[in-house]
């Protein structure tokens, strides 16, 4: 097609080879030149000057026609390459137009669009009587649209960017005026260079034309989808409009009271056979339009069937998990079905009603299900009655228009709902202990706002009664679900941990109810923040919601000279406590692998003081992604630094004083964990040290708090600073009479008898002292282990009792001399003494 390197490779050497006589023809006729010269000027007897000089121009005259020769050499063969780099680049803009422009879906269902795009214009201004949420269903299916508009948008924006560029790049080569314009002396390079020049510029005709085409279709394209996006944003800001006007109308009042029946709204059955058109036409396009996400939802369903099989199969002969887990043991399938369709609705955008609600009505038949098999048979009772009336709530939720026979059904749900739940609470009320936590709360709620429906009802605030009433009855359902997906998910952790708990896995290090504990907490955080967000979508308020809490949080606040907006405030704080839980997890399992580690002996164990500097080092690094993250600015933080110095200097003496403290016990290590320590007449076990205070056990199971000013500032003894060794003092005390010489022996062979007694430093017996009633001997032995020596030093008295009885020494006993003097001429007679202590009778 064009100028090709490959097809021409015989004609370049060919002209290279060529290049090579001419240079070398010319080199000879200089130097036969030269010598003819030099010859002639010898033979005509020039002098030496004339010579040197003659000699220096022919060298001149060399050098300048090898460089003009080669000049112009090189600057052919640099066009020659340039016209090569065109032709590349011509032959990929050629193959990937050939490839096409990956429009074609966006072309074909344009028009389908734009149809339904008019087709929701129509619909809006048809029904006159629509509900509040026929208004977000339009609003709705115009925001999908309108994701899939911006998709095509940025899709076609990409392909528009490459045609440019693909048009820039042709460019160039029509303005290479160098390249066009330069016609080779040479006659053989001329004919090359035309001959390829003109290939590529019928190449370059023939991408241009190309490239032109297409980007003038794509412009055509990106109108056509600005025009329809236009519309979708008129469109919406209509139906936004219509939501506000319906909301102001539905608290001030649609009708008038209850009896005054307004006839325009008689017809019920236009109401439904627009409402089931409607859920039929979502449907539709919701199940053709969302298969990917269909597929991640059915995904994620096996997912959580295959993990509560498999945690269920590994521990299942154990009675006590049986026992913990009794619902994942028992309903395996109901368990997963119950957690998957509670998780599914978050795959999707904004899904029809219909779609919604008949997860909920399966989700409500499992949790009537397990609610049987759990609560009080009264409460079952109760959810029972409440699920058909929440049945009749459902189908009056998906009616498109207003209708009398609807107002009606409202107010006898509320009243129904009013009475089934006075019913149950005066049960509660009588035994509250048989019912789960705050039964009676909710229940209380519950009726209030089914009070405040039907009052708004019969008022005439028809939209308004309606939207409390579902509000009531969908999350009171919520309420219950979330306390089975929580107990079940609870369980099935339980059950994972149990299946690793004989292994070599992370998991098994973790203490499970802890964990539990902890989980549990995060799971009712997640659930409230969960009922909140139903609550706020089943008003209708979520949108508005949503855009309040981001005005808040992105508008700009003014303290001073100061600028700042809560989204950076937050973004600290959060950043800042992620920091802190991430520093506790991994001081956490450093801990633990330290403990678990077989060949680690137990002066390594207790080295865990470097805890502590992982922690400060981990919210260091917090700390400073945190002043990232929320842009702070750091000018300011120098400011905060210098305000926290005066602070100090006022009243955080003694806070920085600790934190100071912490850093040096973290360094020099004067105490580590697991030290036994004694301070300020407190002696126990180093358990923590943490960045502000040290925990302290007791032996009698106290934990002192200390702060780390005190164990740096106070005397502080540490019996297990080097090694965990401890001298253990005995005094035996035998009668006077005692061989000494055997006593000895005998307390030196029990003591090397012992093997928990170490024998370097080896055990020593001394005499202590000689009492006025006794012998006392001093005995001296160490324990390899400080924890054990109180039990040691038990078994070692234990066994020196034992051997003087077995040899006859007898141990000295507390004797006391007592003198009683008497007045002259009385006398006691001992046998007269009264064996019950009672004084003795006087002769």
């Amino acid at each position: 097609m064009g100028f090709n390197l490959k097809n021409h490779g015989s004609d370049r050497i060919e002209i290279s080879y060529m290049q090579r006589i001419l240079k070398f023809t010319v080199l000879i006729l200089i130097v036969l030149i030269g010598s003819l010269h030099n010859g002639l000027a010898q033979h005509k007897g020039y002098g030496s000057k004339s010579l040197s000089k003659d000699q220096r121009k022919a060298m001149h005259t060399r050098d300048s026609l090898l460089r003009s020769f080669n000049k112009s050499d090189t600057s052919i063969n640099n066009l020659l390459q340039r016209l090569a780099q065109y032709n590349i680049t011509f032959n990929q803009v050629n193959n990937n137009l050939a490839e096409g422009l990956d429009t074609a879906d966006i072309s074909q269902q344009l028009p389908s669009t734009l149809k339904r795009i008019t087709k929701i214009k129509n619909q809006a201004e048809t029904h006159k009587s629509s509900t509040l949420r026929y208004l977000f269903v339009l609003r709705d299916n115009l925001d999908h649209i309108q994701s899939k508009l911006e998709g095509w948008q940025a899709d076609l924006d990409a392909v528009n960017n490459k045609l440019i560029q693909n048009q820039s790049d042709l460019i160039k080569y029509s303005s290479d005026s160098l390249l066009l314009k330069t016609v080779p002396s040479d006659s053989l390079l001329r004919n090359t260079f035309f001959a390829q020049r003109k290939a590529t510029s019928r190449v370059w005709h023939k991408t241009d034309s190309a490239n032109r085409s297409n980007l003038f279709k794509i412009n055509l394209l990106q109108n056509r989808v600005s025009i329809a996006f236009a519309g979708i944003l008129d469109e919406t800001d209509q139906i936004d409009s219509k939501v506000a006007k319906f909301a102001a109308r539905a608290v001030d009042g649609e009708f008038g009271y209850i009896w005054d029946v307004d006839p325009q709204y008689n017809d019920f059955k236009s109401a439904v056979d627009g409402t089931v058109k409607l859920s039929n036409t979502q449907l539709y396009y919701f199940i053709k339009n969302e298969t990917s996400t269909h597929f991640a939802a059915l995904l994620l369903l096996v997912m959580v069937f295959s993990w509560i099989i498999y945690n269920r199969g590994k521990t299942k002969n154990n009675t006590e998990n049986s026992e913990k887990a009794v619902y994942i043991y028992k309903y395996p399938i109901l368990s997963s079905l119950l957690v998957g369709f509670a998780i599914t609705p978050y795959f999707y955008d904004h899904p029809p009603v219909i779609f919604l609600e008949c997860l909920f009505i399966v989700s409500l038949i499992l949790v009537l299900f397990f609610a049987k098999k759990t609560f009080h048979p009264q409460l079952f009772i109760a959810l029972r009655q409440l699920f058909y009336v929440t049945l009749l709530y459902s189908a009056s939720n998906l009616l498109i228009q207003i209708t009398n026979i609807d107002r009606f059904s409202i107010l006898i749900l509320s009243i129904i709902s009013i009475l089934i739940s006075l019913r149950f609470n005066k049960k509660v009320a009588n035994q509250p202990n048989l019912y789960p936590k705050n039964t009676g709360i909710i229940l209380k709620i519950f009726i209030g706002l089914q009070i405040l429906a039907m009052v708004c009802d019969v008022s005439g605030r028809f939209s308004l009664a309606k939207i409390i009433g579902i509000t009531a009855v969908y999350n009171l359902w919520l309420l219950v679900s979330l306390y089975f997906i929580i107990e079940i998910i609870t369980q099935v952790l339980f059950l994972q941990f149990q299946t690793q708990k004989n292994t070599d896995s992370i998991i098994s290090w973790i203490d499970v109810t802890l964990l539990q504990k902890k989980f549990r907490n995060v799971l009712n955080v997640l659930a409230a923040l969960l009922w909140l967000f139903f609550l706020f979508q089943n008003l209708n308020i979520d949108d508005s919601a949503i855009d309040y809490v981001s005005d808040i949080l992105t508008q700009p606040h003014t303290v001073g000279n100061s600028t700042f907006i809560f989204k950076d405030f937050i973004t600290f704080i959060a950043v800042i406590w992620l920091s802190s839980v991430i520093s506790k997890i991994v001081s956490y399992f450093y801990d633990i692998s330290i403990q678990r580690a077989p060949d680690i002996d137990a002066l390594k164990k207790k080295n865990r003081t470097s805890t502590l500097l992982i922690r400060i080092g981990v919210l260091i690094l917090g700390f400073f992604l945190a002043v990232f993250a929320s842009n702070f600015p750091l000018d300011k933080l120098t400011i905060i630094i210098s305000a926290f110095g005066i602070g100090i200097g006022f009243g955080l003496q003694n806070i920085v004083n600790n934190l100071v403290s912490g850093l040096i016990l973290a360094f020099e290590k004067p105490i580590q964990i697991g030290d036994i320590i004694e301070v300020d007449n407190r002696s126990g076990t180093i358990k923590e040290i943490g960045i502000r205070s040290s925990k302290l056990a007791t032996s009698d199971g106290a934990e002192v708090i200390i702060p780390n000013g005190d164990l740096i500032s106070h005397h502080v003894v540490n019996w297990t600073l080097s090694n965990n060794n401890r001298r253990v003092e005995l005094i035996v005390s035998v009668k006077y009479g005692s061989d000494i010489a055997k006593v000895k022996g005998l307390l030196n062979d029990l003591l090397k008898a012992r093997q928990d007694i170490m024998t370097d430093p080896e055990p020593l017996v001394f005499l202590h002292n000689l009492n006025g009633g006794s012998v006392d001997f001093q005995i001296l032995f160490w324990a390899a282990d400080i924890k054990h020596w109180l039990m040691l030093k038990n078994n070692v008295l234990s066994d020196i009792f034992t051997i003087f009885n077995k040899e006859g020494i007898e141990l000295s006993s507390p004797q006391q001399d007592l003198n009683l003097t008497l007045p002259e001429g009385k006398t006691i007679n001992i046998d007269d003494i009264d064996p019950a202590n009672s004084p003795p009778k006087k002769t």
